[in-house]
């Protein structure tokens, strides 16, 4: 990554932020890493491809059969009446010819067997009559055939020198089929990410810990790795740091010397003991960008020399909006991988609210099946960002824009499914 690039990334004035400006700011202004490494095939789920992969021949390289039949000449068929033609040779897949493939006859022949050049047509055995004559075995071929049925032209799927996989793409098992039927046993994929988390907070425990009065579970940390898991990236969770300014610049200060990327949750507000801030002052620069969004809006952007950081804030509910909207974002393009904002899709609200205006707000939402197949969606009984229930609970978020100012019960909203960030 360059160290300028992201300078430029984050450069603002200070003023509060929409959604969409912030996250235009980061998906437009970042590049991704530049190492690559050779990864074998079998290997290479989850990967990003970092260059083309070009077909060095016609996939399928031959002209093949696409069911088990008989292969023949259109030119000697009658479709109008079908045709009795002598079964003269047999081709199966991998073989060659057994016999002879003359116009005016046929061969059996089997799925993805190479029809000869002097056919073009293959009628599926389940239609055919086999007929014994002194001359040896026939073929009875109904009527109605199309020239060229149920036959795989070479190069159908690829064309030989065009692309078979673009790069930027986080490969998934089809991809490698693909790839595989290329011939390449191995392709150039982008490094992948590495990524380090901390949780913050003088109250925050680990689970197993024994409980204490007034302690609260960590629950972002392991949220977070999986969410960052989700991504492809490599994630170090290097536990909770307290608050403590001295012990808080020391550790980020460390872990930006070994990582892409730098989580932390909670400590990015503005109280007396929020050190976060102070230390990412002091060891690079730090951006509080105010996005008017609710929940969220305790959320920083940073760096430290080429690492960069994104400060979550501490509430559960907020961390997970905050990665899958702009964390989320960010990890795709440094990754190497092209990034598409989530899918939205227009639901009938179940409910009526009031909103104010200016900022965007993100209800989680529960989906019911109505009768006669419409959805309608509902948003959580609750609205708290602490609590954890409601994102096991909901289907995804109810997405209100900065102009809305009120919600009746009917009307469309946007809705985005967890499954549209890949959840």
């Amino acid at each position: 990554m360059d160290k300028k690039h992201l300078n430029d990334c984050f450069a603002h004035d200070g003023a509060m932020l929409t959604h969409d400006q912030a996250l235009g700011k980061l998906t437009m202004g970042l590049t991704p890493i530049n190492e690559t490494c050779n990864i074998a095939l079998d290997d290479a789920v989850g990967e990003v491809l970092a260059t083309p992969v070009t077909a060095p021949r016609n996939i399928p390289a031959h002209t093949n059969s696409a069911v088990d039949g008989y292969g023949f000449s259109f030119a000697n068929y009658d479709i109008q009446v079908g045709s009795l033609l002598p079964v003269t040779g047999m081709m199966a897949a991998g073989s060659a010819l057994e016999g002879t493939a003359e116009r005016a006859c046929a061969i059996r022949i089997f799925t993805g067997a190479p029809v000869p050049e002097s056919y073009e047509t293959v009628v599926m055995q389940e239609d055919v009559e086999l007929v014994l004559t002194s001359q040896g075995e026939q073929v009875k071929i109904p009527a109605g055939l199309k020239c060229g049925a149920n036959v795989r032209l070479a190069g159908e799927d690829v064309r030989e020198g065009a692309t078979v996989l673009a790069p930027n793409r986080r490969l998934s098992p089809q991809d490698l089929a693909a790839i595989a039927s290329s011939g390449a046993d191995s392709i150039e994929c982008y490094r992948p990410l590495k990524v380090a988390i901390f949780s913050t907070g003088d109250e925050v425990i680990r689970p197993g810990t024994p409980f204490e009065h007034g302690k609260v579970y960590d629950s972002n940390a392991a949220m977070l790795r999986g969410l960052v898991a989700k991504t492809g990236a490599s994630c170090d969770d290097l536990g909770v740091l307290p608050d403590d300014a001295a012990l808080i610049e020391a550790a980020l200060s460390k872990a930006a010397q070994t990582h892409d990327i730098l989580l932390t949750s909670g400590g990015v507000s503005v109280g007396e003991l929020d050190f976060v801030l102070e230390a990412l002052n002091k060891l690079g620069s730090v951006h509080l960008w105010k996005i008017a969004i609710k929940p969220g809006r305790p959320m920083s952007f940073g760096q430290i020399g080429n690492c960069l950081m994104l400060g979550l804030p501490g509430n559960p509910v907020a961390a997970f909006l905050c990665f899958l909207l702009y964390g989320q974002p960010v990890l795709t393009v440094l990754s190497g991988q092209n990034w598409h904002p989530p899918l939205r899709y227009k639901v009938r609200s179940g409910f009526s609210m009031n909103k104010k205006p200016g900022r965007r707000e993100f209800l989680r939402g529960v989906l019911e099946h109505q009768e006669g197949g419409e959805m309608l969606v509902n948003k959580y009984a609750r609205d708290g960002s602490g609590l954890i229930s409601s994102l096991t609970e909901a289907d995804g978020f109810i997405e209100l824009g900065e102009d809305v100012v009120d919600v009746k019960q009917g009307e469309l909203v946007d809705f985005i499914p967890f499954g549209s960030f890949g959840l």
